[in-house]
């Protein structure tokens, strides 16, 4: 499906939550292909980097990829109708960045409710960030350099009515829950991004429509690989580069 009139018109399907367990057993083949920065991408791909101008700690002002996710996401922008653009909020993401997100909301979640028992509270937290991990046979989406989180634009680069603001952690802001609502512009809006993102091989986290992944174990999971292809990557920093060369 690569029409985009097509898209609008067609449902994002209701998907299950990931199987944590389960999906951290999927073997990852492993890859060398690099993170490259977004904001080399040209237009009509626009790069935000939502957490440092948030000033969350460790988190870095550009927006990496792999290279061949990075592709991608220049085919997904080129296809969209003319005057939007693809806003990239988030990419690769250190693991210090990661744990700080995840214990905020979990610490959000618990002031909330005061008598939520620990199982239940890692299952809520989970919904909306995964655990912070650098293991190489299970490592965090984000840490890979597959996993992104995007948005749409318009032709002056304000993003699009979506529901939900990026990151609201409540149950509006699953991929599919104005599909139950009568027609909206925020529903056709989170389609469009949807199946854009899907006509090029991304698969979505069902609970937040922002959330796609490429080549990571959460790609795998949801479209029935035997194998991932990204574990955990790093940065090409200058110190790395001479460790290498030296």
């Amino acid at each position: 499906m690569t029409d985009p009139a097509q898209w609008v018109s067609t449902p994002i399907p209701s998907m299950p939550e990931p199987d944590w367990p389960r999906l951290s057993q999927i073997p990852i083949a492993g890859s060398q292909e690099r993170l490259v920065p977004m904001s080399l991408a040209p237009p009509p791909i626009r790069v935000f980097p939502a957490y440092a101008r948030m000033e969350v700690p460790g988190a870095i002002n550009e927006c990496y990829l792999r290279e061949d996710v990075y592709r991608r996401l220049l085919a997904v922008a080129r296809s969209l109708p003319e005057g939007l653009t693809l806003l990239v909020l988030d990419g690769w993401r250190p693991w210090r960045v990661q744990q700080y997100l995840f214990e905020t909301l979990s610490e959000a979640i618990r002031d909330a409710n005061p008598d939520i028992d620990e199982p239940a509270l890692l299952e809520r937290t989970r919904e909306f960030v995964s655990l912070p991990s650098r293991s190489p046979e299970a490592p965090s989406p984000h840490l890979t350099g597959g996993a992104v989180d995007a948005t749409l634009c318009d032709a002056d680069g304000l993003p699009l009515d979506m529901g939900t603001l990026f990151d609201e952690a409540i149950p509006a802001s699953h991929a599919a829950a104005l599909e139950t609502q009568p027609h909206n512009q925020a529903r056709d809006n989170r389609r469009l991004l949807y199946h854009a993102m899907h006509a090029q091989g991304f698969t979505n986290l069902p609970s937040e429509w922002w959330h796609f992944d490429y080549g990571d174990q959460l790609w795998a999971h949801y479209r029935g690989h035997a194998q991932a292809i990204y574990g955990p990557a790093e940065l090409d920093t200058l110190e790395n580069r001479w460790r290498r060369q030296l």
